[in-house]
């Protein structure tokens, strides 16, 4: 079976590296090892930190959501506590078998083979059980088999969100998705949308505080659908300039421009068969959304300096920190976009409606990331570090917990995180006040030249500041330099 279990690793390497469900990241793979050994089903349990019981969620039953053991009961419970390989050729006559599951599915055990998932410094983190042999039972080389598979399980775990670390026993369950943690009532809710959202090929709108994990959430999007294995493209609009976007978008022809010397494809085209993700779509130009609007409604476009219609069959996710409907009141967004972009529309919550508890369990699951990244030893944050965490205002949301925690592992002392090591800084949510000073308006008061001339006067009044000026804006720094650019009497 050595090709069998390369194919396996190879896949679950792939997985876990992913935003996959959880549940479908171990249920493929309970299928794939069913279908290795030549049996019906493979459970995958994993052991409940918080309860210390086995649950299976993610094996191939589809009688039932999720199954529950304690510790002990049944043939995985007794594996789990004894830490043993169980080899059965006739579940029924054996004194560890526990029939109410079989009575609950309406499925009939025959034989089964049953191994403890144990990390190398030995604790049990699950259980893998696959049930009936096609040739009516399991081998010694079944056995050898399924303990590689047990052993690289144990390892894969660490490379997920299932990871151990911390805990004597069992798996902590910090969400539903790989790489993405959060188990709060607001956080169930995004989930649930998520999914919904995979299941379907609508357009989706993004919609959060900056560092709310907007790119994570395209991506689980992405890996959850029938598109999983197409591309994943891309493309934040806030860092292309103006005259590029299109380019970049749609691709060009030859000769297209200057020194456009060879025919390139866009990001639409680069998508096909996959999704293309627009961050930040609120920073889009106004010339260039009509075009993108086409686009998503009939799948067509040009390639810039090119005649030929194209297509490609590319699912749109977009994201956005800004308010789409506020900007389509004030001319700088179309309304027709917003309403093509938002069929389904998602929020996600800044980190502070999330929870004491939640932004306590990033924060652990974060210092596990950082501790085994830099080889450090396991560490904890001590009671004034988690006060410090509790009470900050996050306004940089899980991005910025995320960079507190990977800052107090590089310079904490000793073996725990203490508040200074994290680094806060308290700041100032509410917006800073208007500058003096009078502004006039252009002799032409269109909306595009009063805003121009309302940037312009702000940069005045910080100095020449464009960081500054575009925060008091509530736009990005890009957004202001393309304001400027369109200026006449501002220098380049």
């Amino acid at each position: 079976m050595e090709s069998s279990t390369a194919d396996l690793l190879v896949d679950l390497g792939a997985m876990i590296e992913r935003e996959v469900a959880l549940d479908h990241l171990l249920a493929s793979f309970g299928e794939r090892v069913a279908h290795a050994m030549g049996a019906d089903r493979a459970t995958i349990w994993l052991v409940d930190a918080a309860t210390d019981q086995l649950f299976s969620q993610v094996a191939n039953l589809p009688e039932l959501a999720s199954l529950r053991l304690p510790i002990g009961r049944g043939v995985a419970g007794h594996v789990a506590a004894a830490g043993e390989l169980v080899n059965i050729n006739d579940a029924e006559m054996d004194a560890r078998w526990a029939p109410d599951i079989d009575q609950t599915t309406g499925y009939h055990t025959r034989c089964m083979l049953c191994l403890p998932i144990v990390e190398r410094n030995g604790p049990l983190r699950g259980v893998v059980q696959v049930l009936n042999a096609h040739r009516g039972h399991f081998t010694g080389e079944d056995e050898a088999f399924l303990r590689q598979i047990a052993n690289q399980l144990a390892v894969a775990f660490e490379y997920t969100t299932l990871r151990g670390a911390g805990t004597p026993r069992g798996v902590p369950l910090r969400g539903r998705f790989n790489h993405i943690v959060g188990a709060s009532s607001a956080m169930e809710a995004v989930y649930d949308h998520i999914l919904r959202a995979a299941a379907v090929e609508a357009t989706v709108l993004l919609h959060g505080e900056t560092g709310t994990g907007k790119g994570l959430f395209a991506r689980a999007i992405h890996v959850n659908s029938s598109r999983r294995d197409g591309p994943f493209v891309y493309v934040d609009c806030t860092t292309l300039p103006a005259p590029l976007i299109e380019s970049e978008l749609f691709g060009h022809e030859r000769g297209a421009y200057t020194g456009a010397s060879t025919t390139v494809k866009g990001k639409v085209e680069s998508a096909h068969g996959g999704t293309l993700f627009l961050d930040e779509i609120g920073e889009l130009p106004l010339g260039l959304q009509g075009k993108l609007l086409r686009f998503i409604q009939a799948k067509q476009f040009e390639r810039v300096g090119g005649r030929e219609t194209l297509s490609s069959d590319a699912r749109i996710v977009v994201a956005t920190n800004r308010r789409l409907e506020a900007m389509v009141a004030a001319g700088n967004f179309r309304s027709d976009l917003y309403y093509r972009v938002r069929v389904l529309d998602i929020e996600l919550p800044p980190l502070r409606r999330r929870g004491a508890a939640e932004i306590l369990m990033l924060a652990d699951h974060f210092i596990a990331v950082y501790t085994s990244r830099m080889g450090v030893p396991s560490l904890a944050l001590s009671p004034g570090a988690r006060t410090a965490l509790v009470n900050h205002p996050w306004p940089g949301n899980v991005r910025e917990l995320q960079h507190a925690i990977e800052r107090a592992v590089i310079v904490h002392q000793g073996h725990r995180i203490s508040a200074s090591d994290l680094g806060l800084v308290r700041q100032n949510l509410s917006p800073p006040p208007p500058p003096s000073g009078a502004f006039s308006l252009p002799a032409s008061p269109t909306l595009d030249a009063v805003t121009r001339a309302y940037a312009t006067h702000i940069l005045a009044q910080n100095d020449g500041n464009q960081s500054a000026t575009a925060r008091h804006l509530g736009i990005s720094r890009n957004r202001l330099a393309r304001l400027l650019r369109t200026d006449p009497t501002t220098a380049p």
